[in-house]
């Protein structure tokens, strides 16, 4: 259902049959503490950066965005680049 690079593709399954129909579905996700993470870099953000751009350079892969937002405990990833200067943590890729 998922691919292996997505954020729920090692989240468990699971199911819930119900007036005789099942539904399968993903449990929750739960974030991990970004200051947890193993630091690859930092990075300082500048005018006009994208978190896909950056996950592009950085990881090869613009789709691997939220990455960066699980190391920087982001909600909101547009807020990640927002102000130019911010540091970026910018954490191994992991699952």
């Amino acid at each position: 259902m998922f691919q292996p690079t997505s954020r729920y593709y090692n989240i468990e399954d699971a199911s819930l049959a119900k007036d005789g129909n099942v539904v399968a579905y993903k449990k929750r996700r739960f974030l991990p503490k970004g200051e947890e993470m193993p630091l690859l870099q930092a990075l300082t953000v500048s005018a006009g950066d994208r978190l896909d751009r950056i996950s592009s350079r950085v990881f090869g892969d613009p789709e691997q965005f939220w990455q960066i937002c699980d190391a920087n405990d982001a909600m909101h990833p547009l807020d990640l680049t927002e102000e130019p200067g911010f540091m970026l943590r910018i954490a191994r890729p992991w699952r």
